[in-house]
């Protein structure tokens, strides 16, 4: 087991995992508004649109729009999904600082994903990473469904370890392992961080976990007990994926900094801010979200507020 970092970058995917497989389609200002108000808690990395056919994925039509609204704050990056070289086209047009490429463990969750089989997005991966150093722009990969297919079932490690090495060939500045329909278990998680180092040692990983099975917390500490220092994660719990069956949403960026706070782990984060921001998108969404901490309260503020009540 490696040393538990003492600071972890929360990645806060909202904007883009979240609101893709929600029914309601939020204005571009809302959106907008979104993106400040996690910036403004002091979340330093985002995904904030993918660049993907609308037909497909309606709630990411308006990217460019998006991009060109976005606060401009000096150590903020902002990340944009891409999946092939006419997205990574139109991400560069914007200017935005990194885009970020899926490569599914799984060509039948690859085929419904991304429409080719895994091969075809590793070869494009490699290829988008090229043109984007080429045009300074950052670019990083994640393997999604690393922990488990909703169509083929189990991922043997090997499998992943054989994508490890193929999409190293772009040099990402991070490796994802992404479990995206929330299967994984933290045995699993530490196992397979570990056998990842091991293949493809010295460069950055990043976790993303989804609580479809109410794990993902679990697993998001089971990466940190492996030395994972960037941990994605969505406000409100809010997403999942729309091709994968009951895939549900990403753990929540209120619980994981609940977690860290507590546990003595710096992010730099408000979650007094964040919190706020879950109540603000539970008001855009007309509906409750996954989220405890806007429900329970923060811990021992919720005890001080009953103490003094039951005082008066």
């Amino acid at each position: 087991m490696s040393q538990p970092p003492r600071h972890v970058s929360i990645i806060e995917v909202g904007p883009r995992d979240g609101l893709q497989s929600e029914p309601e389609i939020l204005a571009t200002a809302t959106k907008i508004e979104f993106i400040r108000r996690a910036v403004d808690a002091g979340i330093r990395r985002l995904e904030v649109t993918s660049f993907v056919h609308p037909k497909r994925v309606p709630q990411m039509a308006d990217a460019e729009d998006v991009i060109r609204g976005l606060p401009r704050k000096e150590g903020v990056i902002y990340i944009g999904l891409v999946l092939n070289r006419k997205g990574f086209d139109r991400a560069q047009a914007t200017g935005i600082h990194e885009i970020g490429m899926a490569v599914v463990a799984s060509d039948t969750y690859n085929q419904r994903n991304q429409g080719v089989p895994t091969a075809e997005s590793v070869k494009a991966w490699v290829e988008i990473a090229r043109a984007a150093k080429l045009a300074g722009v950052r670019a990083n990969v994640m393997i999604s469904s690393a922990f488990g297919c909703p169509f083929e079932g189990e991922v043997p490690v090997k499998r992943v370890l054989e994508l490890v090495e193929q999409v190293m060939e772009g040099d990402p500045v991070e490796l994802g392992l992404a479990d995206s329909i929330g299967v994984g278990v933290p045995s699993q998680v530490r196992d397979l961080i570990g056998a990842v180092r091991d293949k493809a040692p010295g460069v950055p990983i990043r976790c993303h976990f989804h609580n479809t099975r109410n794990t993902g917390i679990a697993n998001a500490q089971a990466a940190l007990d492996a030395g994972v220092a960037s941990l994605d994660a969505s406000i409100g719990g809010i997403g999942g994926c729309p091709f994968a069956p009951a895939a549900t949403g990403n753990i929540p960026t209120d619980d994981l900094l609940y977690l860290l706070d507590r546990s003595g782990v710096e992010t730099g984060v408000s979650l007094e801010r964040i919190i706020a921001t879950s109540q603000w998108l539970i008001e855009q969404l007309g509906r409750g979200t996954p989220a405890m901490l806007p429900k329970a309260g923060i811990f021992p503020n919720v005890a001080e507020a009953n103490r003094a009540r039951l005082a008066s």
